[in-house]
């Protein structure tokens, strides 16, 4: 499986409320994106000191899946209207398992 896992810090402008859309509109994505095979995401809970703020775990079939999730004008518009204005920082990484 194609794996991609991405990692947000988010900055103060991310409210309860844009928080919980954001959230809300990615959980709507595996409805939409047919190539999407898992979905996986939370909060961090806050055990340890440091760590990011929100973490997601999408799986794919192939690269080539996960690359029309990547470019999708539904997700391109999740990213654009609602994670790019509450984010501070982003990490991710793309692997098969």
């Amino acid at each position: 499986m194609f794996r991609h896992v991405v990692l947000f810090k988010w900055n103060d402008q991310a409210t309860e409320e844009r928080l919980r859309r954001m959230e809300e509109e990615l959980r709507a994505l595996p409805g939409v994106i047919e190539q999407i095979r898992t979905y996986e995401m939370g909060t961090d809970v806050g055990v340890n000191r440091g760590n990011y703020d929100f973490a997601l775990v999408a799986g794919f079939d192939s690269q080539e899946d996960y690359l029309v999730y990547r470019d999708h004008p539904r997700h391109r518009a999740v990213i654009d209207e609602h994670i790019t204005p509450i984010l501070l920082n982003r990490v991710a990484v793309q692997f098969v398992s």
